[in-house]
């Protein structure tokens, strides 16, 4: 199965010393190398870090119901883009565990979990939700750009049965965006919140569904707040 292959991924290595990891997820049918030109374009220079690896995996091209199944690069399958339908359950598990590999492979570097956030932009932000909400609780951190999940989603059950510390979230989301509605996202965020993780949600006035100068610099405070060089230099 062409999923359980490794991903291919584009990184952004640390100026300095790797201390810690990013892993960022694009949005559905954009790829690694897309999402970080796109971010490249809107800061005018790549995410970059002292100390944290930036790491943007691809999704590998599968059928995807709302394109009526041409395939794609999405992380998952949906039956439409809508917070109301059930979630395609089996495609996103079996993606949860292909991209535990890269979660894996940067603990294998040296790099402890709590030391490692995901996150990403649409779907990617939804895959991400799912990857640390249900399979890595342990991970420092959850970003979440212009994402939602749905009403019913498998985060919320887990979560309902959860007792221990759960990691962060930072999400923000655009008032104009009519692909993923601002309210889908502010929904999701007063879940979560309402299941014990602690939030942040910030809105863009007049945003559609893209990306911002001052978000992505929000996000970037917001990574460096959450994976300080100073804890990992006193780890050593």
């Amino acid at each position: 199965m062409a999923a359980r292959a490794a991903l291919q991924r584009s990184v952004v290595s640390p100026a300095g010393g790797h201390r810690a990891s990013v892993i960022l997820l694009h949005g559905s049918g954009d790829t690694g190398p897309g999402v970080r030109a796109w971010i490249k374009q809107v800061l005018n220079q790549d995410l970059v870090f002292q100390h944290i690896k930036v790491i943007y995996p691809t999704a590998p091209a599968r059928p995807y119901t709302p394109m009526r199944g041409a395939l794609s690069t999405v992380w998952f399958d949906r039956w439409k883009i809508s917070n109301e339908c059930p979630e395609h359950i089996e495609t996103i598990d079996s993606m949860c565990q292909v991209l535990t590999n890269v979660i894996d492979d940067e603990v294998k570097n040296g790099i402890s979990k709590n030391r490692i956030i995901l996150g990403g932009f649409s779907m990617g932000g939804g895959m991400a939700m799912h990857l640390a909400y249900r399979y890595h609780q342990d991970v420092a951190g959850v970003f979440a750009l212009s994402s939602f999940l749905n009403k019913t989603s498998a985060v919320y059950q887990a979560l309902q049965k959860n007792e221990s510390v759960l990691p962060e979230l930072f999400q923000c989301h655009g008032t104009a965006d009519e692909l993923v509605l601002h309210s889908w996202g502010e929904e999701t965020n007063k879940m979560l919140k309402s299941l014990g993780v602690a939030t942040s949600f910030h809105s863009f006035p007049n945003l559609k569904h893209e990306l911002h100068k001052t978000e992505l610099e929000k996000l970037s405070s917001w990574i460096v707040k959450k994976l300080p060089v100073e804890t990992a230099m006193s780890n050593e």
